[in-house]
């Protein structure tokens, strides 16, 4: 690797960094001991599946990982089976938790 190379690779660093804070911080992830290679794996792939939503939650939004979880955390809806009809209750959505949905629909879903 040239000079050139690692000094633009350094640059791109910060982005390695942002990650991690996400994910100690808004994913609320912390360090988990395990004594087992697959456990181990099995962590890390479920660690860095999350960061991957999160990624392309903020990315397809434009909204910070924080503010949308803020956002539709709150969000439930409950099915009660009342002699055998189907009553679905859901909630009133705010007008940025609606924005946040919308912009995560895609054609065909």
């Amino acid at each position: 690797m040239d000079a050139g190379e690692v000094v633009s690779s350094y640059h791109e660093l910060w982005h390695v960094e942002q990650s991690f804070r996400m994910s100690k911080h808004d994913l609320r992830a912390r360090p988990v001991f395990h004594h087992q290679c697959d456990a181990i794996e099995a962590h890390l792939t479920v660690v860095m599946a999350a960061l991957a939503v999160a990624r392309h939650l903020q990315e397809t939004t434009g909204i910070s990982i924080k503010r949308i979880i803020r956002t539709l955390k709150p969000l439930q809806d409950v099915t009660i089976n009342l002699n055998g009809h189907k009553i679905t209750a859901q909630p009133q959505l705010t007008q940025t938790a609606a924005s946040i949905l919308k912009s995560l629909q895609s054609p065909g879903h």
